[in-house]
This record gives structure tokens, C-alpha cells and sequence, in this order.
């Protein structure tokens, strides 16, 4: 067995340590203290009876600010007879020592951890980023070899990740990768611009196949274009903001638009919190025109479908345009204008019934050409 750092919090006695403390005979079948075939070794007081130390195997994140350890952490670090670290740059020990915490900088084996925890002693190992994969995978072996009695062995969590935490670690890398890559360094906000489309047809393209491991991805890539662009922006010189900025102005927004789940107001209906989200969107922006903030650059399908929602929702009644000219190029135009208003009204999404039927067209042509998948 493996004690790994997050894996939680483990207690547990070994059985050696307990055939010991009754004087049954060892799994090994070594000779023990008293002469009897497979009595187990360990420390014993003047009386003959086994006195099991503790070893407390003491995990943190570096996700947490160093020095906030659990209370449970703090207090067997306070009545642990040593305390060590094999890493003497660990973040946590400044803080140990203030709080008059000695901590011992080295690093033992298996063996000299279980000899330091004779006659009942507690020994604190502070574990480093890796979790002290050598020192468990010793202490496991021992324990499996039924020659040594062990003492109690103990993973203490003192500090937690709190869901979100990885994107700390996210924001980190890329902080990195923009001061020392030689094509990120150099990117801007124009020249990433095609990146966050590519990706976001890609986010789209995963959902409506179903498949959960591309989706998982893609919804990595397109997290990377917005903390890619926060970080960009932190380099403006007259108007620089930072993936916190980006963060606190949603979920004010977020909070502000939900005073049915931040406030006081009730809706009751998915209907009546999407009238809701609008009117209050309308206060906020102050526009002119309902069309007002639609990108023209979106698709063209999606862009007639939103306008025609737009004028739908806000209960105007505008007929929709011919062309002068007759059907030729422009008239197509109009008739999907009107197709894509039609769908709009009819709860359905142009752009995704489009692609639907696209993708039945192109595996018609693959039948056709004998391709196989």
C-alpha cells in the first residue's frame, strides 16, 4: 500500500504490532525477543509489554498559504516529540519555526523512522510536493514483512485544495509560458482572436458528438484562451487588467442578474428568469435598440436567428425584408433569413440543425465513395 499525499485522512495499526502487544506468534516466523518462533521485534517497556509509536505522515497544498494548517495539524505538530522535513526549503517551515515548532531538515529511511519512534515516541514527517513516495513505499515493505512491529501510521492532510484550485495552477503555467516562450511572449489579442473561434467550434463540435473525454479538452482549450488573454492584458499600458479582474466583474454580474438566488425576487419559471436577465441587461447597457451588442461578425445563420429573437422578445412586430431584386444571390439570402427566423420562433437552433444535416450529407458522400468509419 501507498500513503500519497490528497488521498485523505488514514489511520490504522498493523496487525504485526498487535500479534506483538499479545505475544501471538509473527507472520514471518522469525525468532522473537523471548525465543519463541515468530514473535515479532519491536520496542518493548521494562514489564515485556509493546509500546507502539505514531507516525504522522503530514501533507500540504501549496495551493494554500503557507502556515494555514488545519487545527488537527497543528496540534500534532505542538505534541510531536521530532518533527522533520527532508526539503529545507519548504515553504511551511518559516512558519513551523515562528511558531516555535524545531523541525529537523533531513531526510531518513524507513527503517530509522520506525527505530525513532521506539518506546511510543510520535515523529512528524512534514511530507515535501512529491508525498515521500521512497519513505511510504519503505514503510510498506516493512509492514508486509511481518518482522518488524509498527507503530501507528497516520496521513494528516493540513491543508486543503478547495474545488477551482487546479486553475490557480493553470494561471501559474501560463504566467511561465509568457515570459519565456519565444512565440507566446509575442502573441496579442488580435493575433489570438482566430484561436478562440477555432476552439470554440471545436467545444461544439465535442458536445453534439457526446464524447465526454474530447469535451473534457476542449472546454481545457478554451479556458486556456481566456486566462491566455488576462494574462496579455496584464501588459497594457493604459488600461491593464488581470484573470482576477476577469473573474470578479462575472461573478458580480452573475450575483447582480440572480437576485432570485442572491436577493429577494422570485421567479418561478425558466421563462420568467430569462425575461428577468434581459431586463436587467437592458438597464445596465442603456442601449438604443434591442439589436444593440449583437455581434454581426457570429455566423450568419445564428446572427438572423438572434436578431429575430431579439425583436421576438421584445414584442415588436417587424416583418421580415424581400429583396428588390428578385431571388438570384440576395434572394437566397432573404429566404435564409427567413428560414433561420423560422426556426428561432420554433425553439430550434439554425446553426445546430444546419451542422445536423451537413454531417448526414457528408456521410452520405463517404457511403458513396466506399469510405468505411
Amino acid at each position: 500500500m501507498r500513503l500519497s499525499a490528497g488521498v485523505g485522512y488514514v489511520r490504522g495499526v498493523n496487525a504485526s504490532s498487535a500479534a506483538s502487544a499479545s505475544g501471538a506468534p509473527g507472520v514471518s516466523g522469525a525468532p522473537g525477543p523471548s525465543g519463541a518462533p515468530g514473535a515479532s521485534i519491536g520496542p518493548a517497556d521494562v514489564e515485556g509489554t509493546f509500546v507502539p509509536g505514531r507516525i504522522v505522515l503530514l501533507t500540504t497544498s501549496h495551493r494554500v498559504a503557507p502556515g494555514l494548517l488545519s487545527w488537527p495539524a497543528w496540534q500534532a505538530l505542538r505534541t510531536a516529540d521530532r518533527v522533520l522535513c527532508a526539503d529545507g526549503a519548504h515553504p511551511q517551515l518559516p512558519y513551523l519555526r515562528d511558531a516555535g515548532i524545531a523541525v529537523e531538515e533531513t531526510s531518513p529511511t524507513a527503517e530509522e523512522l520506525v527505530t525513532a519512534c521506539a518506546d511510543g515516541r510520535t515523529v512528524v514527517v512534514v511530507a515535501t510536493g512529491e508525498g515521500e513516495p521512497a519513505l511510504t513505499d519503505g514503510l510498506a515493505r516493512l509492514a508486509g514483512s511481518g518482522r518488524v512491529s509498527m507503530p501507528e501510521l497516520e496521513l494528516l492532510p493540513a491543508s486543503y485544495d478547495l474545488p477551482g484550485a487546479r486553475l490557480l495552477d493553470l494561471v501559474q503555467v501560463m504566467d511561465r509560458i509568457r515570459a519565456e516562450c519565444p512565440w507566446s511572449s509575442q502573441q496579442t489579442h488580435q493575433g489570438l482572436a482566430k484561436y478562440a473561434m477555432e476552439e470554440s467550434y471545436e467545444l461544439v463540435e465535442a458536445i453534439e458528438d457526446g464524447d465526454r473525454d474530447e469535451l473534457r479538452e476542449e472546454l481545457g482549450d478554451v479556458l486556456l484562451q481566456v486566462v491566455f488573454h488576462a494574462r496579455i492584458a496584464e501588459e497594457d499600458e493604459e488600461s491593464p487588467f488581470s484573470v482576477d479582474d476577469v473573474a470578479g466583474t462575472i461573478v458580480a454580474k452573475l450575483i447582480h442578474r440572480h437576485p432570485h438566488v442572491f436577493g429577494d425576487a422570485t421567479v418561478t419559471t425558466p421563462e420568467e428568469v430569462r425575461e428577468q436577465w434581459l431586463r436587467m441587461k437592458a438597464v445596465e447597457k442603456r442601449r438604443e435598440s434591442v439589436t444593440d451588442g449583437v455581434p454581426l461578425h457570429q455566423p450568419g445563420l445564428a446572427l438572423a436567428a438572434k436578431l429575430a429573437a431579439r425583436a421576438r422578445t421584445a414584442g415588436l412586430d417587424v416583418p421580415l425584408p424581400t429583396p428588390e431584386g428578385g431571388i438570384g444571390i440576395e434572394g437566397i439570402g432573404y429566404e435564409l433569413l427567413a428560414l433561420a427566423a423560422r426556426a428561432e420562433a420554433e425553439g430550434v437552433d439554425p446553426e445546430a440543425a444546419l451542422r445536423a444535416a451537413a454531417r448526414a450529407y457528408r456521410d452520405a458522400i463517404r457511403a458513396t465513395e466506399g469510405v468505411v468509419g
